[in-house]
């Protein structure tokens, strides 16, 4: 058997939302991953075959931790992450995941050299993140690790708090942390956002529009590859700080705050002065609203993105957090009236929430079921339709459900019910379905998902299908 790398999954996901416009589109676009720019090979044939964007499998190494085999004999092709294993047969539109039978839309092709598979369902079976800005033609591309849009040092994203924005060039002059506070100062305008992470705990903090200043190693070390950290001590919650230029376009530095345990923080901007107080009343878990009253049932519901994350951008340019947020309120709104149910927000606002996180506030409520609302895209303008996902066979009947009163709802094309190995619907113990309501790559779906009307219908449906699943009239 031959083994290819993580970078060949990249290579063949990185096409996943390109726009039903052929191979020379594809080969304009920009590819990110973990906000990183790959450089692809000039080789590389990008295939549209009936709306699927298809890709061969390429030897490029192993840097990530994912092996593909090919076994000529059966023509199958075998993808591996950590216990995730895919396995797919030329010609065969049924593919084994994890030992489960799942359809897929398209069969893997076998040409005179390689094998092309479809893009979209190996994707979201490994658990990647893929976004795509329809308006600057880039594809963003995150492991399990980057969910937020986030390079190195430090991974992902947390709250997205803002202290500040411009749209000039700024330049870091010098990082310090005394009396529990860490300080970065700067010269110029530049957008400052500012997150937690956990494992390990840590605070974020992105300069954007920025680089280091001539003078910033005379304050504090910086290598050749303008990376540095301060060794702290004396301070029991901090271990390190780490910096860097992560990205270079936009050019953005990264500060990282390791922590030894999870810390609250206070994010304030003087004159340029940046300054993350860590000296803040504690709390290492964001407070939640009480649920579960007696005879109550419990819901969560999930607005999918959000803060850094984008999620997909439509073909004008409208992002899919935006909706899913939307949704998430109103449906929040409409269960709220029946006294028989406790519902509880992921997000309630344009902030960026761990997918770990989601899964764990769910479990922690024992909520009675989860929906996470999502918007979907797709290599082709022409796909559309409504799609409901489970992971568990527990929660089958419940993606059953909502999936009937969904599509009657948005009155899209029914894609029926299908099994997706999505993290928040994986790691959920209670029943957990994840809502695809329409594609904002199809233009007549995007301007059905950001009306009012359309909105408030759909919201009424998801409602209705919770209560009917909990047996709540």
């Amino acid at each position: 058997m031959k083994k290819f790398g993580f970078m060949a999954i990249m290579l063949f996901v990185f096409i996943l939302a390109f726009p039903h416009n052929g191979q020379a589109a594809a080969g304009n676009a920009k590819i990110y991953l973990d906000d990183k720019e790959l450089t692809l090979p000039g080789n590389a044939k990008v295939e549209n075959v009936n709306g699927n964007i298809m890709i061969p499998l390429r030897v490029v190494g192993e840097n990530l931790g994912f092996d593909v085999a090919w076994e000529q004999k059966t023509r199958t092709v075998t993808i591996k992450k950590d216990s995730n294993v895919i396995k797919l047969v030329v010609n065969q539109k049924t593919a084994d995941v994890n030992g489960k039978k799942v359809s897929m839309d398209i069969a893997p092709i076998l040409r005179t050299d390689t094998v092309i598979v479809p893009l979209r369902f190996v994707s979201e079976q490994m658990g990647l993140t893929v976004n795509w800005d329809n308006n600057k033609k880039i594809v963003y591309l995150y492991t399990q690790d980057n969910q937020s849009g986030n390079g190195n040092p430090g991974t992902g994203a947390g709250n997205g708090d803002d202290a500040t924005s411009g749209t000039g060039s700024a330049q870091v002059n010098g990082i310090s942390f005394s009396d529990n506070r860490l300080m970065i100062a700067t010269t110029g305008q530049a957008k400052v956002n500012a997150f937690k992470m956990t494992g390990p705990d840590r605070i974020v903090v992105d300069i954007q529009n920025a680089n280091f200043s001539d003078t910033f190693s005379s304050n504090a070390p910086l290598d050749q590859n303008s990376m540095g950290s301060l060794d702290i001590s004396g301070y029991p919650d901090v271990s390190k700080v780490r910096y860097s230029l992560y990205s270079n376009n936009p050019s953005t530095v990264r500060v990282v705050l390791d922590l030894t345990r999870a810390k609250n923080y206070k994010l304030t901007n003087e004159n340029g002065l940046y300054i993350i107080d860590l000296n803040t009343e504690d709390s290492s878990q964001p407070s939640k609203p009480p649920a579960g009253g007696k005879g109550k049932k419990i819901v969560v519901i999930d607005a999918g993105h959000g803060g850094k994350d984008p999620g997909t951008t439509g073909i004008t340019g409208k992002r899919e957090k935006d909706f899913t947020l939307s949704m998430a309120l109103k449906v929040q709104k409409l269960l709220k009236q029946d006294p028989n149910i406790d519902v509880v927000l992921t997000r309630s606002n344009d902030t960026f929430v761990e997918l770990s996180e989601r899964a764990k506030i769910a479990n922690d409520l024992k909520a009675d079921v989860f929906v996470s609302i999502h918007a979907n895209s797709a290599g082709s303008s022409a796909a559309t339709g409504t799609e409901t996902y489970y992971q568990r066979d527990a929660s089958k009947a419940l993606a059953n459900t909502m999936h009937k009163y969904l599509v009657q709802a948005t009155g899209l094309p029914d894609r029926g019910v299908r099994y997706g190995n999505f993290h928040v619907i994986r790691e959920t113990k209670m029943p957990a379905v994840l809502l695809e309501v329409g594609y904002l790559s199809n233009k007549n779906d995007e301007a059905a998902l950001f009306s009012d009307s359309f909105q408030q219908r759909v919201a009424q449906g998801i409602a209705n299908g919770i209560k009917d699943y909990l047996g709540v009239k």
